[in-house]
């Protein structure tokens, strides 16, 4: 529930800095809703009529409900082979699985190899004992507990991605040992919000941003009197970042790209007056601590999900050389309220650059 109040507070600014249509032939139409990957998904759009957003929003959740069957790891659906199917054979035999999960494991592994190895699909086995933990822990506050370190360490022998064996050839998936698992959740929003708007786009549909899971991707211009640029709020980690009427600590003003937020301000639970976030170092097994959050604004979402989580899991140094080698903007909170960025994003921020929106 904390994931959704913190999605619909990003959107809620995006909204508020869009508001009133300049250009006669558009009008601004909103739609939101809640279930495709567990969050709130809110959709804001500038079309000539009425029935013709609605056709595009109608797709949008259609296609996100069918993508988020397909990378659910807690659900089963009739019919339907996806990422819990797969965790289930582990060790026993190769899962046929439909294009997209293909495509997106191996982005995956790609990404995997091509950076520290920070963000690892494998980690399931890990993550899912923090998920236990946490969902105990949020029913039950006076009780909660860390999982023990050795269950934590026993869990993260299974989490080695080259036991990830993918035939592009038949299509399927195979988990090479039995206590492996699969967990997504680091890109699966981003992935599929890109696949969303590249299908949107081939269908002729422009002007409109989509934003899942503190994923926000923008194309086209709002039209909107004076402004060439959507503004999308970087909230401010030390605020109350589930009430809307809580200041932005900055607005980031950007046309066709992704503006994705990885933070230790939600999906959190509390053992003995600390917070542990969700966002596991691979290599101590706990709640990374060097920042409070990581902004990525890059033109894909996938990569801007992926790369939002690996960055938070990395010291800054490493991180600022991974920016430069990928070409990102990253925009690093770090606890005291620091704030470090890569050098062009301050020309699209609000407070720090005088960015206005009107370029």
């Amino acid at each position: 529930m904390m994931k959704f109040k913190y999605l619909l507070l990003v959107f809620i600014l995006l909204t508020a800095l869009l508001s009133g249509c300049n250009n006669e032939s558009y009008s601004k139409y909103t739609y939101e809703f809640i279930g495709a990957f567990d969050t709130t998904i809110q959709i804001i759009g500038y079309s000539k009529s009425k029935e013709d957003f609605e056709i595009m929003s109608d797709y949008a959740y259609n296609r996100l409900m069918e993508l988020h069957k397909l990378f659910d790891i807690y659900n089963d659906y009739d019919g339907v082979n996806n990422v819990k199917t797969i965790n289930e054979n582990a060790g026993i035999k190769p899962v046929k699985v439909q294009k997209e999960i293909i495509e997106l494991l191996l982005l995956c592994k790609e990404w995997y190899y091509k950076t520290n190895g920070k963000c690892n699909v494998a980690m399931g086995s890990v993550l899912s004992i923090w998920h236990e933990y946490r969902n105990a822990g949020i029913q039950n506050p006076e009780q909660a507990q860390l999982p023990p370190l050795s269950k934590l360490q026993e869990a993260a022998k299974y989490t080695d991605i080259d036991k990830v064996i993918i035939d592009e050839e038949n299509s399927t998936v195979f988990l090479e040992e039995k206590n492996m698992n699969l967990d997504v959740g680091a890109v699966a929003k981003g992935y599929s919000t890109e696949l969303v708007v590249t299908e949107l786009l081939e269908k002729g549909y422009d002007n409109f941003a989509i934003s899942s899971g503190g994923n926000v991707r923008v194309t086209g211009r709002p039209q909107t009197s004076g402004r060439n640029k959507w503004g999308v709020g970087i909230q401010d980690p030390k605020g109350n970042v589930y009430d809307p009427d809580e200041p932005s600590l900055d607005i980031i003003y950007v046309n066709n790209k992704s503006v994705v937020t990885s933070g230790d301000y939600h999906r959190t639970y509390t053992v003995d007056g600390r917070k542990y976030h969700h966002l596991i170092d691979s290599e101590t097994l706990m709640p990374a601590e060097y920042f409070s959050a990581v902004v990525v604004v890059d033109e894909n979402s996938g990569f801007s999900d992926f790369m939002s989580t690996t960055l938070f899991l990395t010291p800054f140094e490493e991180g600022f050389e991974l920016a430069e080698k990928f070409g990102i903007d990253v925009v690093w909170i770090f606890k005291d309220g620091t704030i470090k960025t890569t050098p062009q994003i301050k020309e699209m921020m609000k407070n720090l650059g005088g960015a206005t929106g009107k370029e």
